[in-house]
């Protein structure tokens, strides 16, 4: 088989990520670090089952990018990298760039999260100190002096909730400030509101107000429930809920991946259901059962609260995970009142932004990669680049300068380049 021309920057930029990802997986397998250059027949745990296995995962991540047989005949990570990268559809880069921007939900917060951007990016502090002192008046404590400070509190939702707000509110403006203008807005739970402050459905101090309250209320519930990922579909999952008053489907974030949220007595009796049809389930480390029916005991205070705000419609395209599709109505209390109890329909939601507003790129906004996997395996290999602002702790204003310049955008990339 020849090997077709390949387009250098398409294997530079694509293409390493392609290697990193097949190094993962192989090392996986293997059960040892995995060099780039060495052929798979050298290690002596890589037969014919381990490349059929690392072909199924090529499939499901990137789409049909190769044949199994191509495993054999581009032997080393570096070769299969660089085949996979000349065989992707999607332009190397010259064409219109179309970011929409996803909000990462909570869970994804820690302590210390941004703190490299925050000392060393000056747009990021500006608009992070700004959000912060609209929460403050409800907070008592600065979120900036509690993520700078690696405060543990970081992890009650009081706290977790504005400061997530905070963080996605800061960096989703530094990106605009940096010349990328969403197409669309997107976000998970708690993300919703940073989604609709940037997209000019709640200005920034009723965002950081409503944020606030919302954490506070929720910390003062009795947290004696529980949340529980699953690998059931929605459908298997609403068959058991529907006997379980006290447990509701949290989130549904892809074919099978749907969150349970509740009773733990009753989240118990299902994983036991799930798991003798042979379906995973794993309870998650969290504060509250958030998305429940447990919640709402807070939901009449906080709707009065709410009632007051005046939200508006979203003048950039705004795509509900509570109603799972673009909404244009207007978003008022009602909507964020509704959303404490409802599923996360995440799902649907970011195939509607995909298949409407045909991304080139998908850009997660949190403090650490939790929704990007999901994101890429739902556009497939047609699908938009999705880039993660932090990967994770350590990510700072490099990490974010490489981000604006795959976006085609920014004085700042400008000038890492040039660097």
């Amino acid at each position: 088989m020849s090997e077709p021309q390949h387009d250098d920057a398409h294997d530079d930029s694509f293409g390493a990520a392609q290697r990193e990802w097949l190094t993962e997986r192989l090392s996986h397998y293997l059960g040892v670090p995995v060099d780039e250059n060495v052929p798979f027949h050298e290690y002596g745990g890589f037969d014919s089952v381990a490349a059929l296995s690392l072909y199924g995962d090529i499939e499901e991540e990137f789409g049909p990018l190769i044949d199994p047989t191509d495993i054999e005949t581009y032997p080393t990570v570096r070769e299969l990298a660089r085949y996979m990268a000349q065989h992707d559809p999607r332009p190397a880069g010259g064409g219109l760039v179309r970011a929409a921007f996803v909000f990462t939900g909570q869970g994804s917060q820690h302590p210390g999260m941004t703190s490299g951007l925050y000392w060393n990016c000056t747009g990021y502090r500006a608009h992070l100190d700004q959000a912060a002192a609209e929460l403050l008046p409800y907070t008592g404590t600065s979120v900036v002096e509690l993520i700078l400070g690696n405060d543990p509190r970081i992890h009650q939702t009081a706290f977790t909730q504005p400061a997530l707000f905070a963080v996605e509110y800061a960096l989703a403006q530094t990106l605009r400030e940096e010349g990328v203008t969403p197409v669309a807005v997107l976000g998970h739970g708690i993300g919703e509101f940073a989604a609709a402050a940037v997209a000019g459905a709640l200005s920034l101090p009723d965002a950081a107000k409503l944020v606030a309250l919302r954490g506070a209320f929720m910390q003062y519930l009795p947290s004696d429930g529980g949340m529980m990922a699953t690998c059931a579909a929605p459908f298997e999952a609403a068959e058991l809920v529907a006997s379980e008053p006290g447990v509701g489907i949290s989130a549904i974030n892809a074919a099978k991946a749907t969150v349970l949220s509740g009773d733990r007595a009753g989240l118990e009796r299902i994983q036991e259901q799930l798991e003798s049809r042979g379906i995973a389930c794993r309870h998650l480390t969290v504060t509250h059962p958030f998305h429940s029916p447990l919640m709402a005991p807070m939901v009449p205070k906080f709707d009065a609260v709410a009632r007051r705000i005046a939200g508006g419609a979203a003048r950039v395209p705004f795509y509900s995970t509570l109603y799972g599709r673009l909404t244009t109505e207007p978003l008022y209390g009602a909507y964020w009142s509704e959303q404490i109890t409802s599923p996360v329909r995440f799902a649907d939601a970011a195939r509607a932004m995909l298949a409407q507003q045909t991304p080139t790129h998908v850009v997660e906004i949190g403090p650490r990669v939790v929704l990007t996997p999901f994101l890429r395996r739902m556009g497939g290999s047609e699908g938009p680049t999705c880039l993660a602002v932090c990967r994770g702790p350590e990510s700072d204003a490099v990490d974010l300068a490489g981000v604006i310049s795959a976006l085609d955008a920014g004085p700042l990339a400008a000038a890492l380049a040039g660097a």
